[in-house]
This record gives C-alpha cells, sequence and structure tokens, in this order.
C-alpha cells in the first residue's frame, strides 16, 4: 500500500446512524467503506479487500456470524481482521464470533476511544504482518540470488579445472 493511502475499513451495520457515527469516529485516519447488509458486505470485502472489517451481528436476512463465516472462507478475504461490534453481550454470542475468526470484540453502545484502540491494534497487526510478509519475499529472493551465484562459481570453477 502506498505511504500516502489511507488504510480502508468497511463498516457493516443495518442501522445508519451506527454507520455513521463510526464513520465520523474513524474517517480522520482512514478510508471508511459501509455495507448496509450481508450480502453487500461480502461483496464489498472481494471487491475493496479492505484492511479491517467492523461487523455487525443483529442484520436482516443474513446475521454477521453468516457473513463472518463467509468472509472467513474465502481465500481472497480470509486474512481480513474482523471486528465483531454488536449490542450481543452473552459469552456464547462472543465465544460463537472468536470462533468462526473474529480478531476482537467492541459491544454497543461503544466509546469513540475504544473503537479508536481497537482498530489501531488491528492496523498494527495488519501492517507487521505486511511488513514480515515482505521481509520474507526478500529473504527468499535473496536465497534465490545467493543459489544462482554460488551455481554459476560452481560452474566457472569446473570450466577451470578442465581447462
Amino acid at each position: 500500500m502506498d505511504n500516502n493511502e489511507k488504510s480502508r475499513i468497511l463498516i457493516v451495520d443495518d442501522e445508519k446512524l451506527n454507520i455513521e457515527i463510526l464513520s465520523i469516529i474513524l474517517q480522520s485516519e482512514y478510508t471508511v467503506l459501509m455495507a448496509r447488509n450481508g450480502p453487500a458486505a461480502i461483496e464489498m470485502a472481494g471487491k475493496y479487500l479492505p484492511d479491517i472489517i467492523l461487523l455487525d451481528i443483529i442484520m436482516p436476512d443474513m446475521n454477521g456470524f453468516e457473513v463472518l463465516a463467509a468472509i472467513k472462507s474465502s481465500e481472497k478475504t480470509r486474512h481480513i481482521p474482523v471486528i465483531i461490534i454488536t449490542g450481543l453481550n452473552s459469552v456464547e454470542d462472543e465465544e460463537r464470533g472468536l470462533y468462526l475468526g473474529a480478531a476482537d470484540f467492541i459491544h454497543k453502545p461503544f466509546s469513540a476511544g475504544v473503537v479508536q484502540s481497537r482498530v489501531r491494534n488491528q492496523m498494527q497487526l495488519v501492517n507487521q504482518t505486511r511488513e514480515l510478509e515482505k521481509l520474507r519475499e526478500e529473504l527468499a529472493a535473496a536465497v534465490k540470488r545467493d543459489d544462482a551465484a554460488s551455481l554459476t562459481n560452481d560452474t566457472s570453477q569446473k570450466d577451470i579445472g578442465s581447462g
């Protein structure tokens, strides 16, 4: 990602007011994408590959657990951290979300500080993972170059020895 480009957050909630409030909380630091239902969220996640998804659970037609399962079952989107943001407060609901692959939970009513901190924490993990992947790729390329150089040296030594 370009250093000047803001990280993208997809907010998924059927309540317009929740989306508006979360957007206000996050838009100064992030590019905010919005979806009002599960199918739209899945489509947008696949199309825009947001860095983080904030996902409500109680929605008509397709609940957040179903959306989470779909996102985590797709090769394209399964790496995207999902923070569940919900009015549900039972341990069983939280356990179910974590079992399905949620990275974190925020309970409604939410505070701006908690939302900003949890999103920031997940973004740090996303950025660290990207940096590690970049370093892994650089290391693999260096090993490949070293192997090619060693092969070239071995061939040169054989040519010298046979002459």
